[in-house]
Protein backbone atom coordinates (compact mmCIF):
# COMPACT_ATOMS: atom_id res chain seq x y z
CA UNK A 1 0.00 0.00 0.00
CA UNK A 2 1.35 3.55 -0.96
CA UNK A 3 1.36 6.20 1.33
CA UNK A 4 -0.02 8.71 -0.53
CA UNK A 5 -1.34 9.03 -3.87
CA UNK A 6 -1.05 12.41 -5.88
CA UNK A 7 -3.42 13.90 -8.38
CA UNK A 8 -4.34 17.11 -9.92
CA UNK A 9 -3.65 18.49 -13.32
CA UNK A 10 -1.06 19.04 -15.55
CA UNK A 11 1.62 21.36 -13.82
CA UNK A 12 0.22 21.34 -10.07
CA UNK A 13 3.41 19.65 -9.01
CA UNK A 14 2.61 16.16 -8.55
CA UNK A 15 6.17 14.89 -9.85
CA UNK A 16 7.89 17.56 -7.60
CA UNK A 17 6.20 16.37 -4.63
CA UNK A 18 6.34 13.24 -5.44
CA UNK A 19 10.26 13.27 -5.67
CA UNK A 20 10.26 15.30 -2.13
CA UNK A 21 8.18 12.75 -0.89
CA UNK A 22 10.11 10.19 -1.52
CA UNK A 23 13.41 11.62 -0.24
CA UNK A 24 11.31 11.99 2.94
CA UNK A 25 10.96 7.83 2.65
CA UNK A 26 7.33 8.14 1.67
CA UNK A 27 6.09 5.29 -0.66
CA UNK A 28 3.91 8.08 -3.20
CA UNK A 29 2.05 7.10 -6.63
CA UNK A 30 1.75 10.08 -8.51
CA UNK A 31 -1.74 9.28 -10.79
CA UNK A 32 -1.82 10.89 -14.21
CA UNK A 33 -5.67 10.49 -13.72
CA UNK A 34 -5.81 14.04 -15.60
CA UNK A 35 -5.65 12.31 -19.14
CA UNK A 36 -7.58 9.44 -18.72
CA UNK A 37 -11.35 9.26 -19.47
CA UNK A 38 -11.58 6.58 -16.60
CA UNK A 39 -13.17 8.88 -13.81
CA UNK A 40 -11.67 6.78 -10.52
CA UNK A 41 -8.36 5.54 -11.98
CA UNK A 42 -7.02 6.77 -8.65
CA UNK A 43 -8.63 4.03 -6.55
CA UNK A 44 -6.42 1.58 -8.10
CA UNK A 45 -3.98 2.25 -6.09
CA UNK A 46 -4.59 1.38 -2.56
CA UNK A 47 -3.13 4.81 -0.14
CA UNK A 48 -3.69 5.67 3.18
CA UNK A 49 -4.32 9.32 1.82
CA UNK A 50 -5.85 10.52 -1.04
CA UNK A 51 -3.37 14.36 -1.94
CA UNK A 52 -5.46 17.02 -4.86
CA UNK A 53 -2.76 19.32 -6.08
CA UNK A 54 -4.44 21.92 -7.66
CA UNK A 55 -3.35 24.87 -9.93
CA UNK A 56 -4.99 27.92 -12.48
CA UNK A 57 -4.20 28.31 -15.79
CA UNK A 58 -1.78 31.09 -15.75
CA UNK A 59 0.23 28.89 -13.29
CA UNK A 60 0.05 25.88 -15.71
CA UNK A 61 1.29 28.24 -18.50
CA UNK A 62 4.04 30.33 -16.27
CA UNK A 63 5.53 26.70 -15.27
CA UNK A 64 6.55 26.05 -18.70
CA UNK A 65 3.45 25.26 -20.89
CA UNK A 66 2.79 28.71 -22.19
CA UNK A 67 0.27 27.37 -24.81
CA UNK A 68 -1.79 25.69 -22.48
CA UNK A 69 -5.15 25.88 -23.44
CA UNK A 70 -8.24 26.56 -21.12
CA UNK A 71 -10.47 24.00 -22.51
CA UNK A 72 -7.77 21.57 -21.53
CA UNK A 73 -6.95 22.98 -18.43
CA UNK A 74 -11.21 22.81 -17.83
CA UNK A 75 -11.21 19.48 -18.93
CA UNK A 76 -8.76 18.00 -17.06
CA UNK A 77 -10.02 19.79 -13.53
CA UNK A 78 -13.62 17.79 -15.32
CA UNK A 79 -11.80 14.69 -15.11
CA UNK A 80 -10.61 15.13 -11.76
CA UNK A 81 -13.87 16.15 -9.93
CA UNK A 82 -14.50 12.96 -8.55
CA UNK A 83 -10.90 13.04 -6.87
CA UNK A 84 -10.96 16.42 -5.59
CA UNK A 85 -14.31 15.53 -4.36
CA UNK A 86 -12.38 12.43 -2.25
CA UNK A 87 -9.69 14.06 -1.62
CA UNK A 88 -8.20 14.05 1.92
CA UNK A 89 -6.11 17.00 1.22
CA UNK A 90 -6.56 19.43 -1.25
CA UNK A 91 -3.84 22.18 -2.20
CA UNK A 92 -4.34 24.91 -4.54
CA UNK A 93 -0.25 25.35 -5.50
CA UNK A 94 -0.72 28.49 -7.63
CA UNK A 95 -0.41 30.49 -3.95
CA UNK A 96 2.36 28.39 -2.71
CA UNK A 97 6.24 28.24 -3.70
CA UNK A 98 7.56 24.42 -4.17
CA UNK A 99 8.91 24.70 -0.66
CA UNK A 100 5.22 25.75 0.97
CA UNK A 101 3.79 22.84 -0.68
CA UNK A 102 5.97 20.40 0.46
CA UNK A 103 5.96 21.86 4.08
CA UNK A 104 2.15 21.92 3.89
CA UNK A 105 1.97 18.57 2.73
CA UNK A 106 4.74 16.70 5.20
CA UNK A 107 2.63 18.92 7.60
CA UNK A 108 -0.59 17.79 7.29
CA UNK A 109 1.01 13.84 7.27
CA UNK A 110 2.45 14.22 10.57
CA UNK A 111 -1.27 15.01 11.61
CA UNK A 112 -2.74 12.40 10.04
CA UNK A 113 0.34 10.00 11.51
CA UNK A 114 1.06 8.95 8.07
CA UNK A 115 4.77 7.97 9.16
CA UNK A 116 7.65 7.06 6.26
CA UNK A 117 9.48 4.40 6.03
CA UNK A 118 12.09 6.28 7.46
CA UNK A 119 10.33 7.08 10.51
CA UNK A 120 8.93 3.68 11.22
CA UNK A 121 11.98 2.40 11.07
CA UNK A 122 13.33 4.01 13.99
Amino acid sequence: MDDVVLVGPCAAGKSTLAVALREHGFSVHPIAQEHSGVRDLWRRHAAHVLVYLDVDLANVQQRGRPNFPDWLHQQQRERLAEAQHAADYYLDTSVHSIAEVQHLVLEFLAARQIMSSHAQSD
